[in-house]
């Protein structure tokens, strides 16, 4: 546990598992995001879900969190979809290079600063052209979309947040988490699997076991995909999407002892206690999808260290369903193909918003 700054920024790093099992059990509002992820990262996240805290946050998990199942969460114009993904893929690439914590940064009219607002205008104005037709086509029902936009009109309006930024800000924060932390978490497990062959084989005997006679993949049959499953969660604890999960205290808190004043944030290195010698034993570093056979309470001396989605009240409400889009993709992926690493993959883990392959995952394919 070590205290440092970055600029006007205090952050309290500690891999102290009390200190962490006090933090999963607490569920009042006065551990929130830290402000930074609304200012720093205010184009790319404003005040949603994912950077809110306090009342606002609290009525946005209201809305979200029950509507957050695979049959809820209905497909949208593919063509505007992929140019938002687009988008946010730039601006993630931009923020990326942006400083934290030193005041007034933001403001600078530097070259990466005007990249940085020209994106944000793009893409707010393309997510309020798709809420614009849907709303007046009125077909996508009582979707993820139409909850936000109900949302929008019964929330109090907390610090001059706006009803329409109150809609983008959401809506940006679903395509970010819903794609982006997929999207990467998928090249990893594609990448270890291509350097895990025995492996590759064992998850394509399952997935054809469950599909075979033409049968349709359904939750049952997620749920009951073992071995695909222990693949992700050893992806998930070797490249979480995250880098960090980091709290700010919204008072004075003491946990047991240790008194955090407030606005102190506290960090906590997700890697660093993910591949801990102490906690998940000798082969720490190493793909071994086995130690996830009985489940994530068996697979580490304290399951808490285990946190690709995040750890408290602020878990991460798309989790299921994100387990279920990664086992959806690879079983379709897996059943055709067969994946070897290509000559040309350099690995280099690149930590920035999301811990991504920096120079991409370069596979070798061919028909099973």
């Amino acid at each position: 546990m070590f205290l440092y700054s970055t600029g006007n920024l205090q952050l309290l790093c500690t891999t102290d598992m009390e200190m962490l099992k006090e933090i999963g059990l607490h569920k009042s509002l006065s551990l929130g995001k830290p402000s930074y992820l609304t200012k720093d990262r205010g184009p790319l996240l404003g005040q949603g879900i994912l950077s809110s805290s306090g009342p606002i946050w609290s009525h946005q998990r209201k809305i979200i969190a029950p509507e957050f199942f695979p049959d809820k969460v209905k497909v949208s114009n593919y063509s505007k979809g992929e140019e938002i993904f687009s988008k946010l893929k730039a601006l993630q690439m931009a923020m990326a290079k942006t400083y934290i914590g030193i005041p007034g940064m933001r403001y600078l009219p530097s070259k990466n600063n005007r990249e940085i607002w020209k994106l944000e205008k793009e893409i707010d104005s393309l997510i309020l052209s798709v809420v614009n037709h849907c709303t007046e086509e009125a077909t996508h029902g009582k979707d993820l979309l139409q909850m936000i936009l109900d949302g929008a009109e019964t929330y109090d309006d907390y610090k001059g947040l706006s009803k329409e930024r109150f809609i983008v800000n959401n809506c940006k924060n679903m395509y970010f988490a819903g794609y982006e932390t997929t999207a990467t978490t998928l090249s990893w497990t594609l990448m270890l699997l291509a350097a895990s062959p025995d492996w590759q084989a064992c998850v394509r005997a399952e997935v054809l076991e469950t599909c075979k006679d033409g049968f349709l993949l359904d939750a049952n049959a997620l749920t009951n995909m073992k071995t695909l499953t222990m693949v992700i969660l050893e992806t998930l604890r070797l490249y979480p999407p995250a880098t960090f999960v980091i709290r700010q205290a919204l008072e004075d808190i003491d946990f047991k002892g240790i008194m955090i004043p407030k606005d102190m944030n506290i960090q906590i290195p997700i890697p660093a206690l993910q591949q801990s010698l102490q906690l998940w034993g000798p082969d720490a570093h190493r793909f071994n999808p086995e130690r996830f056979a009985n489940g994530i309470v068996e697979a580490c001396k304290v399951p808490q260290a285990y946190m690709p989605f995040g750890i408290g009240a602020r878990i991460c409400t798309g989790q299921h369903f994100a387990m279920a889009e990664l086992k959806v993709a690879l079983s379709l992926l897996l059943s055709k193909f067969c994946f070897s690493l290509s000559p040309a993959y350099v690995h280099s883990p690149a930590f920035r918003l999301v811990i991504q392959p920096e120079h991409g995952v370069r596979l070798l394919i061919k028909r099973v």
